[in-house]
């Protein structure tokens, strides 16, 4: 089948790429008429420079999947694409858009005539190779028309129809929560392995426990990966960790179901406190040591 993919990035590049290595037609855009292009040349995948002549390409019933930053770009993309397409249409958000957002949107597109999607997508620069974990959300007519594509983007065994609208992104949200966690447990087991008084080889220790161990992962994998790119130091890289927002949100859904979510919340705020060259909440308690105890505290 053939679709338009809007949004040639990290991720949408490289599943234009997996699907159209699977058979199907992609019509790629960008708001960069450059990076569609080296695409076309590349890969060999149709595409136009604006949302009309794409929308032109495409077969009826039409499909559009827009890879896009969450918020006001897919806002606005999604309303660019809805005015150009008809009844029986389809635009499927691969993006991390919030649950709430996107139960919105499927309202707004049905009262088009619209189909509206929501897939969930997991794999990161690996997913070309790998293939992509596909939660996907919406009603039952609208994806499994899409299922080919769904299936062809995923490994095997990587695809599920989450439910209703909104679950494929809200299973996804949940799932870079639990990521946020694992990804804190490694750090902070590492962390001490490389405080401790043995002169351990880490990327060898990294390397064995990814083989039979009940802790083998693919994060693990990738740190083994990073160790050897960077060194067992990682001196070149710099200790300030980003957060894109699912983490937020799976943490104020666990609030709002009185869900005791303690590492995932932890390992959200530990996010929190790597952006801090130094922390003014560390300098009160060292200041409250010394008042209460007499404690000695570092200067300078």
């Amino acid at each position: 089948m053939d679709l338009a993919m809007v949004g040639l990035g990290r991720m949408g590049a490289n599943m234009a790429r997996r699907l159209h290595r699977a058979g199907h037609r992609v019509v790629a855009y960008n708001r960069t008429w450059e990076t569609a292009q080296e695409l076309m040349r590349e890969e060999g995948v149709d595409g136009a420079p604006t949302p009309a002549e794409v929308v032109a390409m495409l077969n009826a019933p039409r499909t559009v999947w827009l890879m896009v930053p969450a918020g006001d770009a897919t806002e606005q993309t999604m309303e660019e694409f809805a005015a150009l397409l008809s009844t029986g249409d389809t635009i499927v958000d691969g993006g991390n858009a919030n649950f709430h957002d996107t139960k919105r949107r499927h309202r707004l597109m049905k009262e088009r005539g619209i189909h509206f999607v929501d897939a969930g997508i997991s794999g990161g620069v690996w997913g070309l190779q790998n293939g992509y974990g596909t939660m996907v959300g919406g009603e039952p007519e609208a994806v499994e028309r899409l299922e080919p594509v769904f299936r062809a983007l995923a490994p095997e065994g990587g695809y599920v129809h989450a439910g209703p609208p909104g679950a494929g992104h809200y299973v996804k949200m949940v799932h870079n929560g639990i990521e946020y966690g694992l990804m804190q447990a490694y750090a902070e087991g590492f962390e001490i392995l490389h405080a401790s008084e043995y002169p351990l080889d880490l990327a060898a220790v990294s390397k064995a426990w990814m083989n039979g161990t009940v802790i083998r992962s693919w994060l693990l994998e990738l740190l083994g990966l990073a160790f050897a790119q960077h060194g067992e130091e990682l001196g070149e890289i710099r200790g300030y960790v980003e957060d894109s927002g699912e983490g937020r949100w799976t943490v104020q859904e666990a609030i709002d179901l009185d869900v005791p979510a303690t590492v995932i919340t932890l390992a959200l705020l530990t996010r929190f406190r790597s952006r801090q060259p130094e922390s003014y909440g560390a300098r009160v308690l060292a200041a409250l040591r010394q008042q209460f105890g007499g404690h000695a505290v570092r200067t300078g």
